[in-house]
């Protein structure tokens, strides 16, 4: 199976109507890519939830150990993990029930994209979410 990202015109739309985005694998360090990139999209008006088990607060937010501990829906998590990570983090995702699956610059797995297409969800792979959101705002 091929991994097959929605247009970008559909990654503009699912953007400007999604406001939580919850970011598996944001660093409180602000060198790092997830944290740039989680403090664009929060500076651009969406509300960050950061998951990060070994951090206390990130970009001014509680953090939570995983998706499980988020209260409310979620519109899109976002992730920042290592491919082999990323069906662990689907699993997760699919419990919560949350709209859109997007795996980072660089980052894809066909199986976990199979699991989540089978089941309906929105996925979004090898994207930078800050980038999609400058060129289709």
């Amino acid at each position: 199976m091929t991994i097959q990202n929605p247009t970008r015109t559909e990654i503009g739309e699912l953007l400007k109507k999604s406001k939580t985005i919850a970011v598996v694998g944001l660093s409180d360090n602000p060198q790092r890519t997830s944290y740039m990139v989680s403090k664009a999209m929060q500076d651009a008006g969406y509300d960050i939830i950061p998951v990060n088990p070994n951090a206390e607060y990130i970009l001014g937010k509680k953090a939570v150990k995983s998706l499980k501990d988020i209260e409310g829906h979620v519109d899109i998590v976002n992730v920042f993990r290592r491919s082999e990570h990323l069906m662990d983090v689907a699993k997760e995702f699919v419990e919560i029930d949350a709209d859109i699956y997007w795996a980072q610059l660089g980052l894809e797995d066909e199986e976990t994209y199979a699991f989540l297409q089978e089941q309906g969800y929105t996925v979004i792979m090898n994207r930078c979410i800050k980038v999609e959101h400058a060129l289709t705002r």
